[in-house]
C-alpha cells in the first residue's frame, strides 16, 4: 500500500510539474464551443440552448479554476519553471491562453448570466468589467512580453517558425472583442465607461490584427520557401483563422456598438454628435469584418490542404496543443453567424452552422482523446 501511494504522489507530482500553459487551450476551444451553442441561428433564445450553454459555461468554468490552481502549485512547488517556460521558444507562446480562456467565459457571463437571465444587475456588470480590465493586463503583459522574448532570448529561424508566433498577438484581439460585449452590456449603466471600453478595444485590435498580419505573411513566406511544416506540427495551420476571424468578430461588435450610441448627446465635437457617424461606422466596420472573413476563408483552404497532405505521408500525433485547433475554427464559425445575422444572409447563415457543428464534432474528438491519454498519463509531457 505505501509503494502504491508513493507511486501515485510522484505520478501526481509529475503531472502538476508537466502542467505546461498550453492547457489553457482547452478553455479557449471549449469556451468557443459555448459561444457557438450561444449564437447558433436554429433554435437561438430557446430555453434548450440556454441550458446547453449554461452547462458548457459551468464545465468551463470549473476547468478554468482547477487549471489555474494546478498552475499555482506548479509555480509554488517548482520556482524555476516559470523562467524555464518564459525562456523557451515554443512553450512561452501559450501563455496567451490564459487571457484568451478567460475572455470566453467572461463573453458568456454577460451574454448569458447578465443579459438573458439578468443575473446581478449593475454590481454583477461592473465586477465582469473589472475582470475585463485584468484581463486587459494580461494581455498585454503576453503580447508584448513574450515578444520582447522572442527577440532578445529566444532562438528562431524562418524555416522552424509556425503560425504559433501569432499566439501572444492574438490576446490583444481576443480581449478586444471581449471589450465589444462588455460595452454593449455596460452601456445601460454608463455611456462614459462604455465608450471608455470600446475604445481600448478598437485600439486593442488595430494593434493585435497589424501585428498579426505582419506575422502572418512572414508565414506566408516560410510555407513558399520552406514548404509545410512537419509532422504533427502542421495542425497549427489552422491558427491564421483565429487572428482573422476574431478581429472580424471584434470590429463587427464594436461598429454596432458605436452605431447603438452615436450621435453623442453632449459635447462639441462634430464628428462625435452627427447624426450620421454611428451608420457610416458600423458600414466601415460591416465591411472590414467581411474582408477579415475572406481572408480566414484563404488561410483555411491553404490549412485543409496542408493537412491532407501531411496525412498521406505520416499520422499526425495528438498532443495537448492539438486543442488549439478548436479555438480558431470555433471564432471562424463564430464571425461566419455573425455575419449572417448582420446581412441577414441565408449563405452565412447555412455555412456557418455546417461549420459550427463540425467543430462541436471536432471537440468531442479531441476531449475523447484527451481522457484516454489522461488515464494513462501519455499526455503529460515533460517539455523540452
Amino acid at each position: 500500500m505505501a509503494a502504491v501511494s508513493y507511486r501515485s504522489e510522484k505520478e501526481a507530482v509529475n503531472v502538476i510539474r508537466n502542467f505546461i500553459p498550453a492547457w489553457f487551450a482547452v478553455i479557449m476551444g471549449t469556451g468557443a464551443v459555448d459561444i457557438l451553442f450561444h449564437v447558433f441561428p436554429y433554435g437561438k433564445g430557446s430555453q434548450g440552448m440556454k441550458i446547453i450553454t449554461l452547462i458548457f459555461f459551468l464545465l468551463n468554468l470549473s476547468l478554468f479554476i482547477v487549471f489555474a490552481f494546478i498552475s499555482l502549485v506548479r509555480y509554488i512547488m517548482f520556482p524555476d519553471a516559470w523562467g524555464v517556460m518564459i525562456r523557451h521558444p515554443a512553450q512561452s507562446l501559450y501563455t496567451g491562453t490564459f487571457p484568451m480562456g478567460s475572455i470566453t467565459i467572461l463573453t458568456i457571463a454577460v451574454g448569458l448570466i447578465h443579459d438573458d437571465y439578468n443575473f446581478g444587475g449593475k454590481p454583477f456588470m461592473y465586477v465582469l468589467w473589472s475582470f475585463w480590465w485584468i484581463d486587459v493586463l494580461c494581455s498585454f503583459l503576453c503580447c508584448f512580453g513574450v515578444l520582447h522574448y522572442m527577440k532578445t532570448t529566444h532562438t528562431h529561424t524562418l524555416e522552424t517558425m509556425t503560425p504559433a508566433w501569432v499566439l501572444p498577438v492574438i490576446t490583444l484581439i481576443v480581449t478586444s472583442s471581449g471589450g465589444g460585449v462588455v460595452a454593449s452590456s455596460l452601456y445601460k449603466y454608463s455611456l462614459n465607461h462604455a465608450l471608455i471600453t470600446a475604445s481600448l478595444a478598437i485600439f486593442m485590435v488595430s494593434i493585435g490584427l497589424s501585428v498579426a498580419l505582419m506575422i502572418l505573411t512572414i508565414y506566408l513566406l516560410r510555407l513558399i520557401l520552406h514548404g509545410l511544416p512537419p509532422g504533427g506540427t502542421i495542425t497549427s495551420a489552422f491558427l491564421p483563422l483565429g487572428p482573422t476571424g476574431q478581429a472580424g468578430y471584434a470590429i463587427l461588435l464594436l461598429g454596432q456598438f458605436f452605431e447603438t450610441v452615436l450621435p453623442l448627446p453632449y459635447g462639441s465635437s462634430k464628428f462625435l454628435v452627427a447624426e450620421t457617424t454611428g451608420a457610416s461606422i458600423n458600414v466601415v466596420c460591416t465591411i472590414i469584418s467581411v474582408v477579415l472573413w475572406s481572408l480566414a476563408s484563404g488561410w483555411l483552404f491553404f490549412a485543409l490542404l496542408g493537412v491532407q497532405n501531411i496525412m498521406r505521408q505520416t499520422r499526425i500525433p495528438f498532443k495537448v496543443e492539438t486543442w488549439g485547433l478548436i479555438f480558431p475554427n470555433g471564432v471562424y464559425a463564430n464571425l461566419t453567424l455573425s455575419l449572417a445575422s448582420t446581412l441577414d444572409s441565408t449563405f452565412f447563415r447555412v455555412w456557418g452552422s455546417i461549420y459550427a457543428v463540425a467543430t462541436l464534432i471536432l471537440w468531442c474528438f479531441v476531449t475523447t482523446r484527451t481522457f484516454v491519454l489522461i488515464r494513462n498519463k501519455r499526455i503529460f509531457e515533460i517539455p523540452s
